[in-house]
């Protein structure tokens, strides 16, 4: 058998071995539970308990682990071993039903943005059974939910799931009056496009910055950058294909379906994509990822590079989510078909869409939102702050017949051709592909481009499911009331173009023009974190949450007081690392260069009195009135932070205060260091600089 295949979930509690291992019925109960979204039966954990225990044990596990993603964007886990003490000094292995099904961590030292107080340390793990458990290393890990004492929930995951059912309950109603009634469930696929940067491990251990921040927060730009393209797609070094090949073995053993592979735009950065699966599953597998990424790199000698912007003056790294809506039966509801405009059902859904993101643009922004997206967003490398969708030419001029009342004129399919007869001719695409819109339409689902590549991508789909999930119950309360199923119909999809063709635009979304457009078309322009984050507590979007049943009140204002205490933790750990390595590092490195020069200059004075040092002088005379300018630039810094941990009473006006204050002070301290240099000599330089770091993975 092909290794590939053979090796496939290997380490997956997959449906296969549960068919394997449980009897027909408890088997059939599970699957009933998982399809259905019922609850589960106790006396079916059991069962299952005691099957993932034996096969784990086989696979040499020796711990479990309630897997889990806290607010703190990655996830966490604690172990304990299968072992049970018996009477006579021995122990054997259990693993029951209320194990598998419910965990107790200590919840304390977690973000919660009010959801507790520090001294409530209780917290509860509950297992997603429509995630499959796996093996990692020797711990079996159990993907769970994580909520508070009082039920509150405290990650990324639960919102989720509680989305997943939002939209699949209005989804349903909707295809019922389609008169589909084979479909048991609706369910939101997702497949995440997954940029980084790979450097060299012992490079990347010599910079403070990389080891504290993820990103470099000094550093002058080499001879080289993007500017040939010669990267993107070229062939893969050797070092890195033999990375490459060991990932992709190990998310195979995991059931993560690992696709797709390259090299990326800048130097040193890559891409894996995976093929779709469900949105919580799909989030599951991309934490893993990302986990892997960063193991896996380490044993190659690399380092992964997950922040959004590791690298001033090359691309970032960003993460597409691949978003459709598909029923168990498998229809992909945004499948247009052959003929779109005959297609009500289709243009219903994708009006649900158009309609979602228009109403809940703030939230779509807010799911991109943070510290280090901020550098990203905007920079003629990624999408604009500016919220738009992209349908293209052909979907586009079917919304304005239809809009207009007027009939739509098919177009004949045309055929591609590049005029050398010995390449096959097969049929164009209906439209191009738009890479510079953060919501673009791509043939049988939408890509949403704006995510940074460090990001869970669990936010941006609970908001694009619940506020999906909105639109659908808006227009199926309109249908079920309606005595003309057919003209009402009609009615909505015309006044759903009609009062949100503002949302769609198929241009450059990287042109200044289009700022300006859309600002005339009242679209929002939430160009940072603090920008956007009040968003989410506004009246309207804590009644769709709550209608939906996906966040409570508090839950919200709990989420956008972690955000910004984020914000601004991460640009205060990027301050002080800066002011730190240029006390300690830069500036002492600088100033033995310029005694190094000084000391030549007196050394061929006294051997060659009339010796031309006018090279060394101007050195000497520029570094050192630079040196003095950084210097300043330091005692600003500092002083910003100083006068920011003043204010931390309020969340919001401290994010604001970094963004406004430290952030701009930080960049004066950057420009200097950096044009220090330009001018120095290597070896006195204390980092490896950007060409190294950029073009040292041979």
């Amino acid at each position: 058998m092909n290794t590939m295949t053979s090796m496939f979930g290997t380490h997956v509690f997959n449906d296969t071995v549960m068919r394997e291992r449980l009897t027909k019925e408890t088997y059939q109960q599970l699957r009933k539970t998982i399809k259905e979204n019922q609850r589960l039966n106790p006396t079916v954990a059991d069962a299952v308990a005691a099957a993932m225990k034996d096969w784990a044990l086989e696979k040499g596990a020796t711990h479990f682990t309630h897997w889990f993603q806290p607010m703190t964007g990655i996830t966490a886990e604690k172990h304990d071993s299968f072992i049970s003490p018996l009477d006579d000094s021995r122990v054997i292995p259990e693993f029951s039903g209320s194990e598998l099904v419910q965990g107790e961590p200590d919840a304390s030292s977690f973000p919660s943005g009010g959801l507790r107080t520090t001294f409530e340390a209780r917290g509860y793990t509950a297992w997603d059974p429509t995630s499959y458990a796996f093996i990692k290393g020797k711990t079996l890990c159990i993907p769970t939910a994580f909520c508070s004492y009082s039920g509150e929930a405290l990650d990324k995951k639960t919102p989720l799931l509680r989305s997943m059912e939002a939209i699949n309950r209005q989804a349903l109603r909707i295809l019922k009056l389609f008169g589909d009634e084979e479909a048991i469930s609706v369910k939101t696929t997702v497949g995440p496009e997954q940029e980084y940067f790979l450097v060299d491990k012992d490079m990347f251990l010599k910079r403070p910055d990389l080891i504290y921040t993820g990103r470099t927060l000094f550093g002058a730009k080499p001879p080289k950058g993007q500017e040939l393209d010669d990267h993107y797609f070229g062939t893969i070094k050797t070092r890195v294909a033999r990375f490459m090949d060991e990932l992709n073995q190990e998310l195979w053993k995991l059931g993560v379906l690992a696709k797709t592979q390259h090299n990326e735009v800048a130097p040193a950065q890559h891409e894996q994509a995976p093929i779709f699966t469900t949105a919580n599953i799909a989030t599951d597998h991309n934490q893993l990822t990302m986990e892997l990424m960063q193991r896996i790199a380490k044993k190659h000698g690399l380092v992964c590079l997950l922040h959004e912007k590791p690298f001033a003056g090359v691309n970032g790294s960003g993460k597409h989510n691949n978003w459709s809506i598909s029923t168990d039966t498998g229809k992909n509801l945004l499948e247009p078909g052959d003929t779109p405009h005959e297609n009500a059902q289709f243009l219903l859904f994708l009006c649900a869409v158009i309609k979602a993101v228009d109403d809940y643009q703030d939230l779509i922004r807010i799911a991109a939102a943070s510290a280090g997206n901020d550098h990203r967003l905007g920079g003629g490398e990624a999408p604009p702050a500016i919220v738009s969708i992209y349908l293209g030419e052909q979907l586009s001029e079917i919304l304005q017949a239809i809009e207009k009342g007027e009939e739509y004129g098919c177009r004949e399919q045309e055929i591609w051709k590049v005029g050398v007869h010995t390449l096959p001719r097969f049929p164009k695409d209906a439209t191009d592909r738009n890479r510079t819109s953060p919501f673009a339409f791509t043939g049988n689902r939408f890509e949403f481009r704006m995510l940074g590549s460090s990001d869970s991508i669990a936010c941006i789909n609970m908001m694009l499911n619940t506020a999906v999930a909105e639109s659908l119950c808006q227009y199926a309360d309109a249908l079920e009331d309606s005595d003309d199923f057919s003209e009402t119909l009609n009615q909505l999809i015309r006044a759903t173009i009609k009062e949100h063709k503002r949302i769609l635009f198929n241009g450059n979304g990287y042109g200044e023009e289009w700022i300006r457009e859309a600002g005339k078309r009242g679209l929002l322009n939430l160009k940072t974190t603090p920008d956007c984050l009040p968003y989410y507590t506004k009246e309207k979007n804590i009644r769709l949450f709550e209608k939906h049943k996906v966040l409570t009140e508090k839950e919200i204002y709990a989420r956008y007081e972690i955000l910004l205490d984020t914000y601004s933790k991460t640009l205060h750990i990027e301050a002080v690392t800066m002011t730190d390595m240029a006390k300690k590092d830069l500036l002492p490195a600088y100033t033995a260069y310029v005694r190094e020069l000084s000391d030549t200059v007196i050394a061929k004075k006294a051997a060659v009195p009339e010796a031309d040092c006018r090279y060394e002088e101007e050195l000497i005379r520029t570094i050192s009135g630079l040196c003095g300018c950084m210097y300043q630039n330091i005692r600003q810094l500092e002083d910003a932070l100083m006068n920011a941990e003043q204010g931390k009473d309020d969340e919001l006006r401290t994010a604001i205060y970094y963004r406004n204050i430290v952030l701009p002070a930080m960049n004066e301290l950057r420009i200097t260091a950096d044009e220090i240099e330009n001018m120095m000599d290597r070896k006195h330089y204390p980092y490896p600089g950007y060409g190294k770091l950029l073009f040292g993975v041979l």
